[in-house]
């Protein structure tokens, strides 16, 4: 189980590397082109906060996606544990039971 989570931690470490190489890619990827004329600099400005958009679009669905997984795992663990206090208290000893019964006195 332990092995899933730090799976899981390395894909996200690698997710938020990959979109913030491609937020410096959006970001560089025109510079010379830009300083020619002042409408391509607009240009250059609409598309680096389009990049921007994109990026927070990306994490806000991989922290979406993550907080998910994260409450999916806390009710499997709290419906793990109702049904072996559940087992428990199948085979538990009842003393009561059995005195009344007879038993044992």
């Amino acid at each position: 189980m332990r092995g899933t989570s730090m799976s899981g931690l390395s894909w996200c470490h690698l997710l938020l590397l990959a979109l913030i190489c491609l937020h410096f890619f959006l970001g560089l990827s025109d510079d010379s082109k830009s300083s020619s004329t002042g409408a391509k600099a607009d240009s250059h400005t609409s598309s680096s906060k389009t990049g921007t958009k994109v990026i927070f679009i990306g994490l806000g669905f991989v922290a979406v996606a993550g907080f998910s997984f994260f409450l999916y795992k806390l009710w499997q663990k709290k419906k793990r544990d109702e049904q072996y206090a559940r087992l428990l208290k199948l085979f538990e000893e009842d003393d009561e039971l059995e005195v009344e019964l007879g038993l044992r006195d």
